[in-house]
């Protein structure tokens, strides 16, 4: 997740490439020689979900071998993760991944999550990034940012804000928003963007943060209204949303979710440079990115040392972040 404020045909690779020691019946012949396993850290549906599906099988044409993604739900992301840190190094155990479970879990609960996702895994490549959209349920009286800045000022700690869960790229954006505007809502943490999504249609919510790919047909349908969205610049997508940024308190605001390949750390460079190139020829494609911005994403191109420093810099923005909302999970 990307927070900012203004002053802030397929080819094999020769063996052997892996270490004898982690892999050597991988390393005698060339990769990629099997199936691909790439672990997505949430729910079928969701919006890390559909970018993965959109992407995975055209790499897998790729590659020239099949893309198996499997969904393991759980603890913000962080069973997949963890799972992917421990898996043989081998290029066959991948992560769809985002930052609350790979920078964010361990920040705010350390004791917990006891590893570094920017140490124990390595970055390959981002695939897309996706942006939010603030939510207010249908009978809310605030029809805009600004309305709703004025009606929580009026009732600080009444209103609600739902997110997918404690320390998720949802909630700190959710915790951003109120830092800037000066504003305090009740977080309530949900299982799922779905969830979330249905119980602020029901009126259960007053508000909520959501990635544009999932709420986008709630919002055309008019079963919740977008007070705004956390780019620059407004969406073809969602035309009737101006950015949050064009309101005076959110004026420096604009937040964008990543969402990307890692391998675990020890993984052959040659491998994540052959993933990386792979990806960036699929973004490439004007069919792929026509897919992609349609369903609510941009493609995101980076090299896996470009994305690495971008994840170190983005992990002191949300470092920052959490220490301001004083978020603990321990």
């Amino acid at each position: 997740m990307q927070l900012r404020r203004r002053h802030f045909a397929a080819w094999a690779l020769g063996a052997p490439l892996l270490p004898h020691s982690t892999a050597s019946r991988a390393a005698a012949q060339p990769w990629p020689a099997q199936a691909l396993t790439v672990l997505v850290p949430f729910a079928p549906g969701g919006s890390v979900d559909v970018a993965a599906r959109l992407v995975m099988p055209r790499l897998a044409e790729r590659l020239g071998q099949p893309v198996i993604i499997e969904n393991m739900v759980g603890a913000s992301g962080t069973i997949a993760t963890q799972r992917v840190i421990k898996a043989r190094p081998d290029g066959y155990t991948l992560l769809f991944g985002v930052a609350s479970s790979v920078l964010v879990a361990p920040l705010i609960s350390p004791t917990r999550f006891r590893y570094d996702g920017l140490q124990e895994l390595k970055p390959v490549a981002p695939v897309a990034s996706s942006v939010f959209v603030l939510l207010a349920r249908p009978g809310l009286a605030a029809g805009s940012a600004d309305d709703l800045i004025e009606l929580a000022r009026q009732k600080p700690g009444r209103l609600t804000l739902g997110t997918d869960g404690i320390g998720t790229s949802l909630h700190l954006t959710g915790e951003l928003i109120q830092q800037m505007s000066g504003i305090d809502l009740v977080h309530v943490p949900y299982r799922s963007g779905p969830q979330v999504l249905t119980e602020l249609a029901g009126g259960q919510i007053d508000l909520a943060v959501l990635p544009v790919a999932l709420a986008q047909p709630f919002v055309l349908e008019g079963k919740v209204k977008a007070l705004g969205v956390t780019s620059r610049q407004r969406l073809i997508t969602l035309p009737q949303a101006p950015s949050l940024s064009e309101t005076m308190a959110l004026r420096n605001l604009e937040v964008e979710a990543w969402q990307g390949l890692l391998a675990p750390a020890h993984t052959d460079d040659r491998i994540v440079r052959r993933l990386a190139d792979e990806i960036a020829i699929l973004q490439a494609d004007p069919e792929m990115a026509r897919k992609l911005t349609e369903a609510g994403f941009k493609p995101m191109r980076m090299g896996h040392t470009q994305f690495l420093a971008y994840l170190e810099q983005e992990k002191k923005v949300l470092e920052s972040t959490i220490r301001k909302a004083n978020i603990r999970t321990d």
